[in-house]
């Protein structure tokens, strides 16, 4: 319940500094609606561009993962089939061993 208060009280400090800024702002309401409206334009291209880079990082990170995964198969398949090849030697020629 305290923190309620903490976000509800934050919030109406919020809204109260919104209110006095745009009364004494120094601009025009129409210049001050343009600034807002063109950072608020800058914060969503940043947030897409910021989007783009993490998806493109992860899709990264994920095909170096399986390239990874598909080594350690392709290592795991070879080392397999040389202990059965070991293993047919063996049983063929056993005094070889």
């Amino acid at each position: 319940m305290d923190e309620d208060n903490k976000v509800s009280y934050f919030l109406f400090g919020l809204g109260i500094g919104v209110a006095v800024g745009v009364l004494f702002a120094p601009r025009s309401g129409e210049e001050t609606r343009e600034y807002i409206k063109g950072k608020t334009l800058e914060g969503a291209d940043y947030m897409r561009r910021a989007s783009q880079d993490l998806r493109d990082a992860a899709e990264g990170a994920l095909d170096r993962g399986k390239e990874s995964l598909r080594r350690q198969k392709d290592t795991l398949t070879a080392a397999v089939e040389a202990g059965k090849q070991a293993y047919r030697d063996a049983t063929n020629n056993p005094s070889a061993g």
